[in-house]
């Protein structure tokens, strides 16, 4: 992955984009690291740092500063481009209920127990808050 954003860089840099070239850098930056002192893997840093500009955004906009809102969200969609596909809403919802049925679970209390189950399935192809909302809404029906 630090491979390909590192062409990126050099092939941006090429056409002059240096929005982008700030943001690909951004990323190298926060993979090398990441390698160097915990070895996260690649997927769980790129949505680490797309939830933290998307935080940001919203942040600016809330302050007033529209424009610097949009180039966070900017730097989100290059960073998204980079993770892998995300899954639809009836790919999760087969999953949840595939861990609902194998976990046993049936209140909302339980919930725990499907979440453990799903995360791993899940990994880089649906956010956390996503799998817990279905999750929740698959307890409660």
């Amino acid at each position: 992955m630090l491979e390909q954003v590192q062409n990126d860089v050099r092939d941006a840099l090429k056409a002059g984009e240096r929005e982008r070239v700030h943001a690909l850098r951004l990323i190298a930056n926060e993979l090398q690291k990441a390698a160097k002192e915990n070895g996260a893997e690649d997927v769980e840093v790129l949505q680490r740092e797309r939830k933290r500009r998307l935080e940001a955004a919203e942040a600016y906009r809330d302050g007033g500063r529209d424009d610097r809102a949009q180039a966070e969200e900017r730097e989100a969609e290059i960073i998204a481009s980079y993770l892998p596909q995300q899954l639809s809403d009836e790919e999760l919802g087969a999953i949840v209920g595939d861990a609902v049925a194998e976990s046993g679970a049936s209140s909302p209390k339980e919930m725990g127990k499907v979440m453990a189950l799903v995360m791993p399935k899940v990994k880089g192809r649906a956010d956390g808050k996503r799998v817990s909302t279905v999750v929740r809404e698959a307890l409660s029906s």
